[in-house]
C-alpha cells in the first residue's frame, strides 16, 4: 500500500478559497481535508468540499465523449464516440460558421482557477474572433458598486473581523456560504462582540446572531440611507475622515436627510426602532465591521445598495481601525498580480467582437441578430442557473444551434448538447487560484490521473485549436507553462509549488488614511441613491395586486450554485426542492405544511413542496436553489419565474427582484 499527500485548492465559487490536503492511497483519493497550516483555512472545509472524493468517483461521472442522437425536444439520447471523432467534427462545425461572432462561449465559476478557467479557452476565442461573454451572473452589480465607490473591489481582511466589537452580516448566510469568515465572527462573539444579521430570510446565520433585521428584498439601500440620517441627526459622523477622504458628501447628505426612520420602516418592512437601534449600535461601537455578500445586490438597485453600504465606514471613520470597515469582495487586491496577457488578447488583431450578457442568454439565443450558431459551454450549467429558464430551455432546444458542453455529469445543460466532453475535476489537474475573500494566491496540484478518458479544459481547447489549424505557439503551452505565466514576477512560483500558497502584501488597515483606488484617492459618494425593485408593491402596484409575494432564491446550504446537487449524501440532507412560507401567508391561502404548491407569475410556474417556516418573513417566500431542473417535481426549478431584467450597475441579473403568487399545485 502506498499513501501520499498532495496540496490542493478549492476551485468553487466561494470567498474562502480553501487550501486542501488530499490523501491518496494506491492512486485513489480517500480523503480531502482543509490544511491546518493555511491561516485562512485553519484545517476546516465545508461539508460540500469535504465530500469531493464522492463527487470525483461518482458512478454517474462522465468518462467518455458523447454525441447526441436524439432531437433536442426529445428525451436525451447519446452514443459514445472517440476523442478524435469528436474533436474533428466540432472543429469542422465551428469552422463552418461564417461569422465568428456567431460562436458564443459560455462559462463561469464551475472552477475559479486561472488555468482551467480561461487561460487556453480565452486564447482560442481571441484567435477566432468569437463573441465575448459578459460574465455577470453572480457578482457584477456589487463589483461595479464597489468600483464606483472605492475604485476597485476592495475591503478589509477577513481575519480582522475577529477583533471587531460589532459585526453586521448584511445579505449573507455566512454559516453556509462563508464558513471561515463565520469562524472569525464567532470568535469575536465569544469575546463580547454583538452580531447583527440583515436578511429577508431568517437564515442559519441569523439564528446565531444577537439580532435579525428582516428587510424586504431590495430595500437595503433605503436602510443604509436611514442609518446615514441617524448618523447626521445625532452627530455620529467622523467629519475629519469625511473632509479628507470622501467626495460628494454634501449631495449624499441631502439624500440621507430625506430618509427618517419612519420612511425607512415603511419601505423596508421593519420598525423605526430597528433603524434607530442599528444606527446607534453602528455609530457608538468601535471597531465596527460590515460583511456584505452577494444576496443584497441581486435586485434592480443592487449596485447602488452596495455603494451606500460601502460608504457607511467612511462616514463613521470605521476604516481607521484594522477591525473596522467593510468587505464584499477582496478580489481587487490580487488584480495587480495577475498577468493581463494570459489569454493573449493580442490574438484579436484589432477586432471587436460583439458582447453577449450571460444573464440574458435566453433572449440572446432566441433573438440575437445575427443568430448564435454555435455555443461552447464549460464551467457552467446555464439551463439550471440562468434567469427565466423557459426561454433558456427553448433557446437550447434549437435544432440549428450547435452546442458543445464540457462537463463532469449529465447536467440540465449537457442534456441539450450535441456533444458532451468529459472534463477533469480539481483532483485531476493543475491550477492556480486567487481569492475574493482573502488575499492569498494558491496552487492546486493534481492528486490522481484523470479518470477514464477525461481531459483537462486546457487540453480540450489545445486540441480544438490544432484541429482548426491555429498555429500560434501559445497553443502549445503546457499547464505548467500557463501557471508560470499567470502572475507577475511578484509571485514566487517556487514557494507556491512547495508551500501551496503565498500571501499578498496588503496593508492591515488599508484605508486608515484614505488612499482608495480612485483617481484622487478619495471615496466617491456622488450619485449613490436608493433604487427600488422592478417588481414590488412600491414600484409596480398593479403587478403586486396579481402577484403579492416577493420571492427570493437563496442557495440551499449543501449546494454551491448548481454544483453538488447530484452528490447523493448532500442531496439527501436537502431532501427535496422546497418553498418556505410564513404561517400567516400560508393560512391566508389555505395551504398546509408539506403540500405541493406552485409559485407562479407571467413568466412561468414552479412546483415544489411547501415548508411553513419562521425562516420566511410575511410577504416573502424563499425558493431554495439551485436544484437541477430534472430533479424538480415537474422538471423545473426556481428560475422558472425569475426575469432577465438587469441591475442598475454591472448589467447583472435581478434574481431576488421577483413577484409571485402561490397556490396549491
Amino acid at each position: 500500500m502506498t499513501t501520499r499527500t498532495v496540496f490542493g485548492a478549492c476551485p468553487h465559487d466561494c470567498p474562502d478559497t480553501c487550501a486542501m490536503q488530499i490523501t491518496v492511497e494506491n492512486e485513489r483519493v480517500i480523503k480531502v481535508q482543509g490544511r491546518a497550516d493555511h491561516p485562512n483555512t485553519h484545517g476546516a472545509l465545508c461539508t460540500k468540499v469535504s465530500r469531493y472524493p464522492e463527487r470525483t468517483y461518482h458512478p454517474e461521472r462522465l468518462l467518455h465523449p458523447l454525441k447526441r442522437v436524439s432531437k433536442k425536444t426529445e428525451a436525451p439520447a447519446f452514443v459514445r464516440v472517440s476523442w478524435a471523432e469528436a474533436i474533428a467534427d466540432i472543429a469542422a462545425r465551428l469552422q463552418a460558421v461564417k461569422d465568428p461572432q456567431c460562436i458564443q462561449p459560455y462559462s463561469y465559476a464551475g472552477t475559479m482557477g486561472l488555468i482551467q478557467g480561461e487561460a487556453m479557452a480565452g486564447r482560442l476565442w481571441n484567435a477566432l474572433g468569437a463573441a465575448r461573454l459578459d460574465r455577470t451572473i453572480c457578482a457584477s452589480a456589487g463589483g461595479a458598486g464597489l468600483a464606483a465607490t472605492y475604485g476597485h473591489k476592495l475591503g478589509m481582511h477577513t481575519r480582522h473581523f475577529a477583533g471587531a466589537k460589532l459585526i453586521i452580516i448584511w445579505g449573507s448566510n455566512s454559516i453556509a456560504s462563508n464558513l471561515h469568515f463565520w469562524t472569525y465572527a464567532n470568535q469575536a462573539k465569544r469575546e463580547g462582540a454583538k452580531l447583527i444579521c440583515i436578511d429577508p430570510r431568517k437564515t442559519e446565520t441569523a439564528d446565531k446572531c444577537h439580532q435579525h433585521i428582516a428587510v424586504l428584498p431590495g430595500t437595503d439601500g433605503a436602510l443604509a440611507l436611514g442609518l446615514m440620517h441617524e448618523l447626521i441627526q445625532n452627530g455620529w459622523l467622523d467629519q475629519d475622515y469625511i473632509d479628507n477622504h470622501v467626495d460628494g458628501w454634501d449631495e449624499l447628505r441631502g439624500k440621507a436627510l430625506d430618509w427618517p426612520p419612519e420612511r425607512v420602516a415603511e419601505v423596508c418592512g421593519v420598525t423605526p426602532d430597528e433603524v434607530r437601534g442599528l444606527a446607534r449600535d453602528y455609530a457608538t461601537t468601535t471597531p465596527a465591521a460590515i460583511r456584505m455578500n452577494y444576496g443584497l445586490q441581486r435586485v434592480r438597485g443592487g449596485g447602488n445598495a452596495v455603494r451606500l453600504i460601502a460608504l457607511l465606514p467612511c462616514l463613521t471613520g470605521a476604516w481607521r481601525h484594522q477591525s473596522g470597515g467593510v468587505l464584499l469582495s477582496a478580489s481587487g487586491w490580487n488584480a495587480p498580480y495577475k498577468n493581463p496577457d494570459l489569454e493573449r488578447p493580442g490574438l484579436l488583431a484589432g477586432r471587436t467582437p460583439r458582447m453577449v450578457n450571460m444573464s440574458t442568454i435566453g433572449d440572446a439565443l432566441l433573438q440575437a441578430a445575427p443568430p448564435i450558431e454555435a455555443l461552447i459551454v464549460y464551467n457552467s450549467n446555464p439551463v439550471a442557473v440562468a434567469p427565466e429558464s423557459p426561454k433558456v430551455v427553448k433557446g437550447f432546444q434549437r435544432e440549428d444551434l450547435f452546442t458543445v458542453v464540457l462537463e463532469h455529469f449529465m447536467t440540465d445543460t449537457a442534456d441539450l448538447a450535441d456533444y458532451v466532453l468529459p472534463a477533469t475535476t480539481q483532483l485531476e489537474h493543475l491550477d492556480v487560484h486567487t481569492s475574493y475573500g482573502h488575499t492569498d494566491v494558491l496552487m492546486n496540484q493534481p492528486a490522481v490521473a484523470p479518470l477514464g478518458e477525461a481531459k483537462t479544459n486546457t487540453q480540450i481547447f489545445r486540441e480544438l485549436a490544432a484541429a482548426m489549424g491555429l498555429t500560434d505557439p501559445c497553443f502549445k503551452d503546457s499547464d505548467e507553462d500557463l501557471a508560470a505565466q499567470a502572475f507577475t514576477s511578484d509571485i514566487d512560483m517556487g514557494l507556491l509549488r512547495e508551500q501551496g500558497w503565498q500571501p499578498l502584501p496588503i496593508p492591515e488597515a488599508p484605508f486608515a488614511e484614505g488612499g482608495f483606488r480612485t483617481p484622487n484617492g478619495r471615496a466617491q459618494a456622488a450619485g449613490a441613491d436608493y433604487v427600488p425593485n422592478y417588481e414590488s408593491a412600491q414600484s409596480s402596484p398593479e403587478l403586486a395586486a396579481r402577484y403579492p409575494l416577493a420571492m427570493i432564491s437563496p442557495p440551499a446550504r449543501n449546494f454551491l450554485n448548481s454544483s453538488f446537487v447530484n452528490v447523493k449524501s448532500l442531496r439527501d440532507i436537502e431532501s427535496e426542492p422546497i418553498i418556505e412560507m410564513h404561517l400567516g401567508d400560508a393560512v391566508e391561502r389555505g395551504l398546509a405544511d408539506g403540500a405541493l404548491v406552485a409559485a407562479f407569475n407571467d413568466r412561468g410556474r414552479y412546483v415544489a413542496k411547501l415548508k411553513v417556516s419562521t425562516r420566511a418573513r410575511p410577504g416573502v417566500v424563499n425558493g431554495l436553489g439551485v436544484w437541477w431542473r430534472k430533479l424538480g417535481v415537474q422538471g423545473s426549478n426556481v428560475n422558472e419565474v425569475t426575469h432577465q431584467r438587469l441591475t442598475d450597475m454591472g448589467n447583472a441579473p435581478a434574481f431576488y427582484d421577483c413577484l409571485v403568487q402561490v397556490e396549491a399545485a
